[in-house]
């Protein structure tokens, strides 16, 4: 868990610090690649340390992922360039993809399916809850001692970890030697960058319709397409064709993309700045009313994996989640300037509690349908799609965000005052309410009739979800722990303690 914690932290921590780090180190213009260095090393690592821990086992490629992280947040911690700190990031991202893949599979190896719903809800929670507390971290620590803080405190809670699991942690051995798939690698490496770059840069650094961003969607399918037909070709693939003859797997991946991934990230990303502008609350105000949402994930999903342990099934909660986020998204299109606090502190926590309901249970779902010796690739081919549904998902409701906030501004704000106003890219919510107060009312309401309606735009996505969520199949969950005759398990003594 500690180690998870350190992974999807790092995903969010310097949201809220990256103002005072690129004026402190002059880099605007690299501003955006603080966090895609971040996501991009860790999507490209999380198929590769999930393949390589099924062929040779993951104790030392877990503790390797941990020295990498150590040393990316030490690089990154000490930046005096830009250049330096994206380094740092990337070094990151290399060890945290393997932490956030390789913490779920070690459960897998250790704990039968039927209770591993237990141990799985917790470490699931945990993501949650540094979706939310990430930014609000990095925003105390640059606000109350130094930016740099939020990569340095990963260096206690990283050499911690690093020797409670070098000493304790107790795994079964592989006996292949691997073949390393680079072309796959490569090629994955290639179509990964390119579609992260074209999300990412899509409508911020780039129109649209610019050459750059046409050229990374060109590369994004030539890249996939020659991936795929590499992948069954080589003896050894980073990503095994037959993962995909899996309809667990196909309908979990699907419905974890559409769901965790835009229906959390859109609401971590857009509703703390919606909070500041309409209810002018301060960015610390803002992140502690994400907590119900926290919460919401914990409460269910430690009940949820209780459940499944006990029962041995599986399908109903994310039938149960996808419901409930659905609604939710319907609900949250209907608030209005004057709705009370109180009344979306409560949405959130119906989301959080959708939310809890599945996250870690589709992950269990698709390695209930494999055996040991693939369980680590598919899940870290459910995480690695999972990922990049969220990565897409979010340009894409950045993008109808950005178009509706552009068309209501001009709507409601007159001609003569759209100069003091500024560019709705540089829009802050200090900014917006230093203006007269007509002018501040105008701007507050174009970004609330911007915003709601795009939850009301999800709605239908989520619809497709919950059809996805009433065809996953279910396969019971097994009370024993098989393991594969090439692996050695460990002693039961090891395996209690561990």
């Amino acid at each position: 868990m500690t180690a998870m914690l350190l992974a999807s932290l790092d995903q969010m921590i310097v949201s809220t610090a990256l103002p005072t780090i690129v004026g402190e180190l002059d880099g605007v213009r690299h501003m955006a690649w603080v966090t895609t260095a971040y996501i991009l090393a860790a999507t490209i690592g999380m198929p590769v340390y999930g393949r390589l821990g099924d062929l040779v086992g993951r104790k030392s490629l877990f503790l390797g992922g941990i020295g990498v992280f150590i040393v990316g947040s030490a690089v990154a911690g000490a930046a005096q360039s830009m250049t330096v700190l994206i380094i740092g990031r990337a070094v990151q991202g290399l060890g945290g993809g393997g932490l956030m893949i390789t913490s779920q599979a070690i459960v897998a190896d250790l704990v039968p399916p039927r209770q591993r719903a237990r141990y799985m809800a917790p470490i699931g929670a945990v993501f949650g809850l540094a979706a939310v507390v990430g930014p609000l971290l990095g925003g105390w620590f640059t606000d109350h001692a130094d930016w740099r803080w939020a990569f340095w405190i990963n260096l206690p809670l990283g050499v911690i970890t690093l020797a409670v699991c070098a000493f304790t942690l107790r795994l079964p051995h592989r006996a292949k030697k691997p073949v390393i798939d680079y072309p796959g690698i490569t090629l994955m490496a290639a179509a990964v960058t390119c579609t992260v770059l074209f999300a990412s840069w899509g409508g911020t650094e780039y129109p649209w319709s610019d050459p750059v961003i046409l050229g990374l969607a060109a590369g994004a399918v030539v890249a996939w397409a020659a991936f795929f037909l590499v992948e069954a070709r080589v003896p050894e693939p980073v990503i095994p064709p037959r993962i995909f003859r899996s309809r667990i797997f196909n309908m979990a991946t699907l419905i974890g993309m559409i769901v965790t991934g835009v229906g959390m990230f859109a609401v971590v990303g857009y509703m703390p700045t919606y909070l500041q502008m309409v209810y002018g609350k301060s960015a610390t105000e803002s992140g502690l009313l994400l907590l119900p949402m926290v919460v919401g994930i914990m409460l269910t999903a430690v009940f949820s994996g209780t459940v499944i342990s006990r029962t041995g099934h599986y399908r109903m909660w994310p039938i149960l989640g996808t419901a409930v986020v659905a609604l939710t998204s319907l609900l949250m299109s209907t608030l209005e300037p004057d709705t009370s606090i109180y009344v979306v502190c409560c949405y959130f926590l119906l989301l959080g509690a959708g939310l809890g309901t599945m996250m870690q249970t589709l992950v269990l779902a698709v390695q209930n349908d494999f055996p040991a010796s693939d369980v680590g690739t598919a899940t870290s081919t459910n995480n690695f799609f999972r990922e990049i549904g969220a990565t897409l998902g979010t340009a894409a409701v950045g993008a109808v965000f950005a178009h509706r906030l552009t068309d209501q501004i001009a709507e409601r704000v007159p001609a003569d005052a759209v100069k003091a106003v500024g560019s709705t890219d540089s829009l802050t919510p200090a900014g917006v309410h230093a203006l007269p107060a007509k002018l501040e009312e105008a701007v507050v309401l174009s970004y609330q009739h911007a915003l709601t309606p795009v939850f009301r735009y999800l709605v239908p996505l989520f619809a497709l979800a919950l059809v996805l969520a009433f065809l996953l199949p279910e396969k019971r969950l097994a009370d024993k722990h098989t393991a594969p005759e090439e692996e050695t398990a460990p002693p039961p003594m090891a395996m209690e303690g561990t």
